[in-house]
Parts: structure tokens; sequence; C-alpha cells
């Protein structure tokens, strides 16, 4: 079980690295509210910020309880996958790794929410005048850890895993 831990906290900082870093290449070389044309009528790389929730819940709502309550939510988050990991009798490659890009996703998030009081995104994804919600590599490997945690339901995991 010992390596099960060592490969959950591999991919987990990997890929907390590499969010903050794409964040901070955009918060350095991107004015804020501007952006870049990456393919056109595709996809630009934005700065962006988003003081709510998943595509920009909450983000009307002002002050420190929508703040609080965001990462009081992130905390307990990271706490149940932790545990999740550890007390799993077994884990298989699908799931292990869902949850450390679940818990990486949530992770620098929450570093942002922290730092700035709210998530730097910069992915911005559109067709014609119809935007997808800007997001970035956090956001991403959540719901790459979903199709992932979906992969291991139709395999059979949950019954072989007990988790």
């Amino acid at each position: 079980m010992k390596k099960t831990y060592w490969i959950f906290a591999l991919i987990s900082t990997c890929v907390i690295a590499a969010d903050q870093a794409t964040k901070w290449m955009v918060m350095r070389c991107i004015p804020w509210n501007d952006g870049i044309n990456v393919l056109p009528g595709l996809v630009n790389l934005v700065h962006v910020r988003n003081p709510g929730a998943a595509f920009g819940i909450m983000s009307q709502n002002t002050g420190y309880l929508r703040w609080f309550f965001l990462v009081a939510v992130s905390v307990a988050a990271l706490l149940i996958l932790l545990c999740l990991v550890v007390r799993a009798t077994r884990l298989d490659g699908y799931l292990l790794t869902a949850y450390a890009l679940f818990f990486a996703g949530a992770a620098g998030n929450l570093i942002d929410r922290l730092r700035y009081g709210e998530v730097i995104d910069f992915i911005d994804v559109y067709v014609g005048k119809y935007h997808w919600p800007a997001f970035n590599v956090a956001d991403s490997v959540l719901c790459a850890g979903v199709g992932l945690l979906l992969v291991h339901s139709l395999r059979g995991g949950f019954r072989e895993t007990g988790a």
C-alpha cells in the first residue's frame, strides 16, 4: 500500500505544480481581463479571475462568507480524498489516478483562493459567440478524474475494490 501513497503523491504534486506554473505564466504574460487568440474561432488564452465556484457559481455573492465556504468545502474534499486513499483495501490504477486528480484539482484552486482570494482561469474555449466558462488546469484534471471514475465504475471496479 505504501507504493499507492507514493503514486498518489507523485501524480498530485506534478499536477499541482503544472497548474500553479501555468497560472503564474498567465499572470505574468497576459494583462488581467485581456487575452491572446490561440486557435481562431476555438481557443483563447485569457487572464480572468473567478471569485466563485465552478462556472462562476456564487461569484455574485460578496464578502468573506463566500470565501470561507469555498475554502471549507475544498479542505473537506481534500480530507475526504485522503481518507478514501488511506482506508482503501485496494485501488486500481483508474481509481487511484482519479483520486489523485481530484486532490490536485481541488488543491490547485484552493491555493489560488488562499493566495489571491479567487481562482485564476485562463483557457477560453468558444465557437463563434458561444463561450464555455474560462477554466484552468485544475478544473481540467477534475473533469479527467470524473472520466476515470466513470471508467473504473463501468469496469466493475467498485465491486472489486470495495471503494
